[in-house]
């Protein structure tokens, strides 16, 4: 089958790279996940990647502590998910780069968005890190911030639901789940798929969202091969 989009920008939280044990990184997760990506990768799709650092540090986590200072924390969290990525990536022969929003050059290179493309256009998968480098956003925004700049077709928002749903499911078993939904719709009803900057900068840009669940990597790939999974906010 031929891949329904030529760029994508895939969004993958903290949370999604810790696996059953909710904390740090699980290696056969992050493996199961990079497999997909390189057979992604290798049909040609060109794939940036957001990643998230929940799976460390969450805002303040429930301690008194100055707001920046606590997202710069975070900004760190999402470095170590995103050499995690590289590092499983390289292993599987995949040719990869990473780009922080801060610099540590020792580390990965910062980010430049002319250098991201001609990485993408050469076949490498880009990992962004450190979010904006801003605090007070989201790696959602990040996200949706990246996928205007490099031209991505679409974001694929992978989660741990199979998309977006009226209620939380865990708690009501009653939850309607969405197959398509709006950006204004999003807005309006507080549905919670990205924070609302980061719906409102994909709005703004008429970037798709494809929300679906990585309970099962392969959802990446059928995603990409055009499959109608989750739920796809336009």
């Amino acid at each position: 089958m031929e891949p329904k989009y030529k760029r994508v920008l895939l969004k993958l939280s903290g949370e999604a790279l810790a696996g059953e044990k909710g904390f740090g990184l699980c290696e056969d997760t992050i493996g199961r996940i990079t497999d997909t990506i390189k057979e992604c990768a290798e049909m040609g799709v060109q794939i940036a990647i957001v990643v998230g650092g929940g799976n460390f540090w969450r805002g303040r986590s429930g301690v008194k502590m100055d707001r920046t200072r606590a997202d710069h924390m975070g900004m760190l969290a999402t470095v170590i998910n995103a050499l995690a990525i590289q590092d499983a990536l390289e292993q599987r022969g995949v040719p990869t780069r990473a780009q922080t929003a801060i610099e540590m050059r020792q580390i990965a290179e910062p980010y430049i968005r002319n250098k991201a493309i001609r990485h993408l256009e050469k076949g490498r998968v880009v990992v962004f890190g450190c979010g904006t480098g801003n605090p007070f956003f989201s790696t959602d925004t990040t996200a949706a911030l990246r996928a205007a700049e490099i031209d991505a077709e679409a974001i694929l928002l992978a989660k741990k639901v199979d998309g977006v749903y009226d209620s939380d499911p865990n708690i009501n078993k009653d939850a309607v789940k969405f197959d398509n939904l709006s950006y204004i719709e999003v807005l309006n009803r507080g549905l919670g798929v990205m924070d609302s900057t980061a719906t409102s900068l994909c709005m703004d840009n008429s970037i798709p969202i494809r929300v679906f669940g990585l309970d099962d990597p392969d959802n990446i790939k059928k995603v990409i091969l055009g499959e109608e999974i989750g739920t796809l906010v336009k």
